[in-house]
């Protein structure tokens, strides 16, 4: 298993980084923090920084993407999606180690 992007995820993450005139050798970080309604939240983090010696490196959609290996044991599995809605627009996580969500879905347990 892995971490995997969706075709409209990878294609919002590329607009991101032209917008933001960074380099191809940009990396999206993908990892978790204690906090939120559900016990942890998401983060997505666009870097140029190397991965570290005990980080997880990995390739979606051509995209680039570190985990810590922390991070790495709840978002084994992961999807990350993206949505532009009516009810709202952004990333969404499709997580099969999550025993629960919150409704905004920024956040889980496990």
């Amino acid at each position: 298993m892995a971490i995997t992007l969706t075709e409209a995820a990878a294609r919002e993450i590329k607009n991101i980084i032209k917008e933001q005139g960074l380099s191809e050798g940009v990396a999206l970080r993908v990892g978790v923090k204690g906090g939120g309604c559900s016990g942890f939240s998401y983060v997505l983090d666009l870097t140029q920084d190397a991965a570290e010696e005990h980080d997880e490196v990995l390739e979606s959609q051509g995209i680039k993407l570190i985990s810590d290996r922390k991070s790495y044991l709840y978002l084994d599995g992961t999807e990350i999606d993206f949505g532009d809605e009516i009810m709202g627009r952004g990333f969404k996580f499709k997580n099969p180690k999550a025993t629960h969500t919150c409704g905004c879905g920024s956040s889980f347990s496990a």
